[in-house]
Protein backbone atom coordinates (compact mmCIF):
# COMPACT_ATOMS: atom_id res chain seq x y z
CA UNK A 1 0.00 0.00 0.00
CA UNK A 2 1.24 3.72 -0.02
CA UNK A 3 2.27 5.95 2.87
CA UNK A 4 1.99 9.81 2.42
CA UNK A 5 4.86 11.43 4.48
CA UNK A 6 5.03 10.85 7.95
CA UNK A 7 4.02 7.09 7.22
CA UNK A 8 0.44 8.48 7.08
CA UNK A 9 -2.00 6.00 5.33
CA UNK A 10 -3.37 7.43 1.70
CA UNK A 11 -6.64 6.23 0.78
CA UNK A 12 -9.09 7.12 -2.67
CA UNK A 13 -12.98 7.66 -2.25
CA UNK A 14 -15.07 5.31 -3.94
CA UNK A 15 -17.34 8.23 -5.29
CA UNK A 16 -14.73 10.27 -6.78
CA UNK A 17 -14.22 10.36 -10.50
CA UNK A 18 -10.78 9.97 -12.20
CA UNK A 19 -9.21 13.33 -11.66
CA UNK A 20 -12.48 14.69 -10.32
CA UNK A 21 -13.08 15.13 -5.97
CA UNK A 22 -16.41 14.87 -4.82
CA UNK A 23 -15.25 15.12 -0.90
CA UNK A 24 -15.55 18.76 0.37
CA UNK A 25 -17.04 20.01 3.72
CA UNK A 26 -17.32 17.85 6.50
CA UNK A 27 -16.16 15.23 3.94
CA UNK A 28 -12.80 17.09 3.64
CA UNK A 29 -12.72 17.25 7.65
CA UNK A 30 -12.93 13.88 7.95
CA UNK A 31 -10.78 13.06 5.07
CA UNK A 32 -8.62 15.80 4.54
CA UNK A 33 -6.84 15.87 0.93
CA UNK A 34 -3.29 15.23 0.32
CA UNK A 35 -1.86 18.48 -0.57
CA UNK A 36 0.91 19.66 -2.49
CA UNK A 37 2.56 22.64 -3.68
CA UNK A 38 4.71 21.74 -5.99
CA UNK A 39 5.24 18.33 -7.92
CA UNK A 40 4.26 15.44 -5.93
CA UNK A 41 7.40 12.92 -4.92
CA UNK A 42 7.29 9.57 -5.17
CA UNK A 43 8.31 7.57 -2.32
CA UNK A 44 9.47 4.12 -2.13
CA UNK A 45 6.92 1.25 -4.13
CA UNK A 46 5.35 4.36 -5.46
CA UNK A 47 5.32 4.92 -9.60
CA UNK A 48 6.20 8.24 -10.19
CA UNK A 49 4.46 8.05 -13.25
CA UNK A 50 1.50 7.33 -11.66
CA UNK A 51 1.64 10.85 -9.77
CA UNK A 52 -0.54 13.38 -10.65
CA UNK A 53 -2.40 16.77 -9.02
CA UNK A 54 -5.90 17.94 -9.22
CA UNK A 55 -6.73 21.52 -8.59
CA UNK A 56 -9.81 21.57 -5.70
CA UNK A 57 -12.51 24.71 -5.28
CA UNK A 58 -10.04 27.24 -4.16
CA UNK A 59 -6.80 26.85 -5.56
CA UNK A 60 -4.84 24.08 -3.85
CA UNK A 61 -3.54 21.44 -5.76
CA UNK A 62 -4.35 17.80 -4.41
CA UNK A 63 -2.05 14.88 -5.40
CA UNK A 64 -3.52 12.00 -7.24
CA UNK A 65 -2.62 9.07 -8.13
CA UNK A 66 -3.25 7.13 -11.58
CA UNK A 67 -6.13 9.71 -11.76
CA UNK A 68 -7.68 8.67 -8.46
CA UNK A 69 -7.62 12.01 -5.46
CA UNK A 70 -5.67 10.97 -1.98
CA UNK A 71 -6.57 11.53 1.37
CA UNK A 72 -5.44 11.25 4.81
CA UNK A 73 -7.76 9.48 7.57
CA UNK A 74 -8.47 12.49 9.93
CA UNK A 75 -8.31 9.77 13.35
CA UNK A 76 -4.69 7.94 12.10
CA UNK A 77 -1.36 8.47 13.32
CA UNK A 78 1.99 7.22 11.49
CA UNK A 79 1.61 3.33 10.54
CA UNK A 80 -2.15 3.35 11.24
CA UNK A 81 -4.74 1.83 9.12
CA UNK A 82 -8.28 2.13 10.91
CA UNK A 83 -10.49 2.93 7.59
CA UNK A 84 -9.66 0.14 5.07
CA UNK A 85 -13.02 -0.98 3.50
CA UNK A 86 -15.35 1.24 5.12
CA UNK A 87 -18.53 3.03 4.56
CA UNK A 88 -18.04 6.84 5.50
CA UNK A 89 -19.42 10.18 4.36
CA UNK A 90 -21.16 8.29 1.18
CA UNK A 91 -18.71 6.21 -0.29
CA UNK A 92 -16.39 3.64 0.55
CA UNK A 93 -12.68 4.25 1.46
CA UNK A 94 -9.86 1.99 0.67
CA UNK A 95 -6.07 2.11 0.71
CA UNK A 96 -4.30 2.49 -2.39
CA UNK A 97 -1.84 0.10 -3.64
CA UNK A 98 1.19 0.74 -5.98
CA UNK A 99 -0.53 -0.05 -9.11
CA UNK A 100 -3.17 2.78 -8.46
CA UNK A 101 -6.19 0.11 -7.21
CA UNK A 102 -7.58 -0.14 -4.00
CA UNK A 103 -6.15 -3.34 -2.12
CA UNK A 104 -8.15 -5.90 -1.27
Amino acid sequence: MLWGPGRRAVYIFQRDARNVTRCYGECAKAWPPVFTKGRPVAGARTRASLLGTIRRRGGRRQVTYAGRPLYYYVNEGPGEVRCHNVDLNGGLWWVVGPGGKRRP
